[in-house]
């Protein structure tokens, strides 16, 4: 009798276990719910056309078909998932075009990430191209660690790594090889 009455316990106590479970499953996935923050844009905009001034002065012009702005997360940033052209224009009016399929300006650090076949090119006929780009927006510097192709009139030359300023008058670059013409 002992035995029946431990079997029927250990019975009981297993059913009452499993409805338990199966009770709080259903609970923990709602807890769960509650503690997933959904990451969705707090602004979207199509067809942008911005220019940032300074002091009157037009400094850059963004073109871009789409921009997602996610300044409520913790680290914010603005996403342009479609690409961007970006025209930087100097104190004396020369301009620098910068062309990338995607980009992200991440707000805290002011860095803008352009990726997927970037272009940057200037009036003097210099071009580089590159799989992905940094831009230092407050010292107006560019760098990548990645291979990179850099078209001027003297020549061509390829190389991995190059950090530069946004006017190409100081270049750094590691790793290169081509054919330039001295002056």
């Amino acid at each position: 009798m002992t035995y029946l009455i431990r079997n029927s316990a250990s019975f009981i106590l297993s059913i009452l276990f499993c409805f338990i479970v199966i009770g709080c499953e259903s609970n923990f996935r709602d807890v769960q719910k509650m503690g997933f923050a959904e990451f969705s844009p707090s602004g979207d905009a199509d067809d942008i056309n911005l220019k940032y001034t300074d002091s009157g002065r037009i400094t850059a012009n963004l073109i871009s078909p789409k921009m997602l702005d996610y300044a409520t997360v913790e680290f914010p940033f603005t996403e342009f998932p479609k690409g961007i052209h970006l025209t930087l224009f100097d104190k004396n009016g020369k301009q620098t075009y910068i062309d990338a399929k995607y980009a992200v300006s991440h707000k805290d650090t002011n860095l803008i990430d352009l990726q997927d076949n970037v272009k940057i090119s200037n009036q003097n006929g210099e071009l580089l191209e590159t799989e992905q780009l940094y831009y230092d927006q407050k010292n107006e510097w560019f760098f990548t660690e990645k291979k990179f192709k850099f078209t001027s009139p003297k020549g061509v030359s390829y190389g991995e790594g190059i950090d530069f300023s946004k006017d190409f008058k100081k270049v750094n670059s590691q790793k290169i090889s081509g054919e330039v013409q001295s002056e």
